[in-house]
């Protein structure tokens, strides 16, 4: 799923206009990124923690060579998904039902049912038998004399 595909899911579920969910989605993103760039970490419960991580400088080791390096300190940006998230995306919890709203009332029941026509009008032109291969024969070599 793409930034305008969320868009679209938000702006469906929630009843929203297109641009009202669309300043939704980008302002919830500026200010999870904003605040982590602070260094604060954002705990949305359930679902995910984001955090900047300072990662001190250690000894490291070349695997190629099994020379011992130096590994400098660096800042590294974590995402860790949270037990409510990993439970539904692991199947252990049921995932919420989205309102499918907005699709409803884009698409009328009359313009539904052609739809249906040309689908069942193409699945016999699909069921055609595509020709039988032939198949290969393998020769078999002839006997070796003594």
């Amino acid at each position: 799923m793409k930034k305008r595909d969320l868009i679209q899911a938000v702006s469906d579920h929630t009843g929203l206009d297109k641009k009202s969910a669309t300043a939704a989605v980008e302002g919830t993103i500026d200010v999870i990124l904003a605040t982590v760039a602070k260094g604060e970490v954002v705990n949305i419960s359930g679902f995910a923690k984001f955090a900047k991580i300072k990662r001190p400088a250690r000894m490291g080791r070349n695997p190629a060579t099994g020379a011992t390096i130096k590994i400098a300190a660096k800042t590294v940006a974590k995402i860790t998904a949270l037990k409510g998230f990993k439970d539904i995306a692991l199947g252990a919890a049921p995932a919420p039902k989205l309102n499918k709203a907005g699709a409803a009332k884009a698409a009328p029941a009359k313009k539904a049912a052609p739809a249906k026509k040309k689908a069942a009008a193409k699945k016999p032109a699909a069921k055609k038998a595509a020709p039988a291969k032939k198949k290969a024969v393998a020769k078999k070599a002839p006997a070796k004399r003594r």
